[in-house]
């Protein structure tokens, strides 16, 4: 009786951890649009048991991630253009919205983190590295996202930020100036610190513009 309990308890907490590795694992590339996706495989990879892997790719799955297609198998989704152009249009009004509503909610605490992550940008180097930059890029956004403390905005922007951060990735080496595009967030978050809703959303409205140019550019 003790063991069903304990194993219901912990099962969500490892399906959760199975579905932030193999989504990192999509978004990285390691596994590459296209790539058969094998519960054994990712079994054996992560060291974790069925269940916990097969909820997570079900809930990759509803996210658009991997593709299940009934007796051939799941594959990790295509991205083109298109993709692209959508999630723009998606993010162009939903981050602005996100940034806005930060300034008007920020608190206390929230202020001690936006000045972590403001040291941090001031401390990048000449030549950072590029997945430390990306790292730093995507506790950016995922800041705003819960500063703007509404839970269905933010878990709408989190996943368009993974599906955004997998096209990212695949023009990586093909984008010059990385991390100036990271230092942009500067602006956007000493507005939200000053508490100006409307220049945090105009700055970031024009962040997310010039990052689709960006890729636009090297896809």
């Amino acid at each position: 009786m003790v063991a069903v309990v304990v194993e219901s308890e912990a099962g969500p907490l490892l399906s959760d951890q199975a579905y932030l590795a193999i989504r990192d694992l999509i978004v990285t590339l390691e596994l590459p649009p296209g790539a058969v996706v094998s519960e054994a495989d990712l079994m054996t990879r992560l060291m974790m048991g069925r269940t916990p892997v097969r909820e997570a790719l079900r809930s990759l799955a509803r996210e658009r991630l991997i593709d299940v297609y009934p007796r051939r198998g799941m594959f990790v989704a295509g991205v083109d253009a298109r993709d692209l152009a959508s999630l723009s249009e998606a993010r162009a009004v939903l981050e602005p919205a996100a940034a806005r509503l930060a300034a008007r909610r920020l608190t206390e605490s929230d202020k001690a983190v936006l000045d972590q992550l403001l040291a941090e940008l001031d401390a990048l180097g000449s030549t950072p590295d590029e997945r430390a930059l990306i790292t730093l890029d995507r506790r950016l956004h995922r800041f705003v996202y819960a500063t703007a403390r509404n839970p269905f905005l933010e878990s709408t922007l989190d996943e368009q930020y993974t599906h955004a951060l997998r096209i990212w990735f695949m023009a990586l080496d093909r984008l010059p100036h990385l991390d100036d595009a990271v230092k942009e967030h500067r602006d956007i978050l000493e507005a939200i610190r000053r508490g100006d809703a409307e220049q945090a959303a105009i700055t970031m409205a024009a962040h997310i513009d010039g990052f689709e140019t960006s890729i636009r550019k090297a896809l």
